[in-house]
């Protein structure tokens, strides 16, 4: 039986029949929309729904896109990622509200908990909680899926997205610092729920003890990272190093009662409050490393290469709605609601 999130007609924004592309709310409904798209491929691959059954392209369709190409996991067969491109109607009512369209999004879903995709869905959970994504078949397949679309793109990067959920979040942000450090133009991207790899201080009730903690490990953090920097032990990420990340500025999407994502907010927050309290050298170096990968750098030589989770700058944007369960905080279907835009906080942070 189809579940009813699938449907579009029943769960998607099916108020945005004209998107204006430069409205923040409109492009953070269909990247949403699109990274829904791929969960939905993927449960009909699941469901063998084929030809008319099939739920999925309703997701694209509906806002003037088709589907260019279908990622696959080489490990277990199962679609985890797809490449849209942007076709406009001929007849436009503002030529100026899809001037700033993309022309491709390739887009990653996250886990889903079903018998066709969850052993290796979760096998990667636990890999990007250990030691990271690299060199893994399905990143390998989503970034060469990102270098053929970006040709495809004949130069115009900033008109190629990306977009993802939860672990497809993961996948996007190391396919974009990936190309950044390679010298590479910063591609916009669209992070909904992505996974924090710390402990959840942010649900921690008390503000005043929230603080603390945050402070005392930025202390840690420094003094852990400056001892290997000085020792020549590898693993502390350089300020140039981290500093040539700014130009990249992703859209991040978070909900505070998430516990994979929410530490994202007080991340940024704590950046600010170390400045005021005069520890902005200290909350620097801190927010740039993270104690277990400078750990697991010891021995390793070079300078380190910075935590997955850990951005430089980003635009920030917290849906303080009610969320009574898990599954509403962590979801895809939050980023689209019509009234969403009454609970949001944004706010751009850049690394300095």
């Amino acid at each position: 039986m189809t579940s009813q999130k699938d449907l579009f007609e029943v769960s998607g924004p099916t108020y945005l029949t004209y998107v204006n592309w430069n409205c923040p709310h409109h492009r953070r409904s269909v990247m949403a929309s699109l990274v829904q798209g791929v969960y939905v491929l993927e449960r009909d691959r699941q469901c063998n729904r084929q030809g008319p059954d099939a739920r999925a392209p309703a997701w694209w369709s509906f806002f003037h896109f088709e589907l260019r190409q279908v990622l696959i996991d080489a490990a277990d067969g199962s679609i985890f990622g797809a490449v849209y491109a942007f076709q406009p109607p001929l007849h436009l009512l503002d030529p100026t509200a899809a001037a700033s369209a993309p022309h491709y999004v390739v887009a990653f879903r996250g886990t889903i908990a079903k018998k066709g995709s969850a052993k290796r869905d979760l096998e990667l959970d636990l890999q990007l909680v250990r030691n990271g994504l690299e060199g893994k078949s399905r990143f390998r397949a989503a970034m060469q899926a990102i270098h053929d679309t970006l040709a495809t793109a004949a130069g115009q990067h900033d008109r190629v997205w990306l977009a993802g959920h939860s672990l497809g979040s993961a996948i996007a942000t190391l396919g974009a610092k990936t190309l950044v450090r390679a010298g590479a133009p910063a591609l916009p991207t669209f992070l909904f729920n992505a996974p924090f790899v710390s402990a959840p201080v942010e649900r921690i009730g008390d503000r005043r003890l929230r603080q603390g903690i945050r402070i005392a490990n930025s202390f840690v953090t420094a003094g852990v990272a400056a001892v290997l920097k000085r020792g020549g032990g590898g693993g502390a990420v350089h300020d140039a190093a981290f500093a040539a990340m700014a130009a990249w500025v992703p859209n991040l999407f978070v909900n505070p009662a998430d516990p994979i994502s929410a530490e994202y907010v007080g991340y940024f927050d704590h950046r600010r409050k170390m400045e005021a309290i005069g520890a902005g050298g200290v909350g620097r170096l801190a927010t740039r490393n993270s104690v277990k990968d400078l750990l697991l750098g010891i021995g390793k030589g070079g300078s380190g290469c910075e935590p997955l989770h850990l951005f430089p700058s980003a635009v920030l944007t917290v849906n303080r709605g009610p969320s009574p369960d898990f599954k509403t905080a962590h979801g895809i279907h939050q980023w689209w609601r019509p009234d969403l835009s009454l609970s949001l906080e944004c706010t751009a942070h850049y690394y300095t």
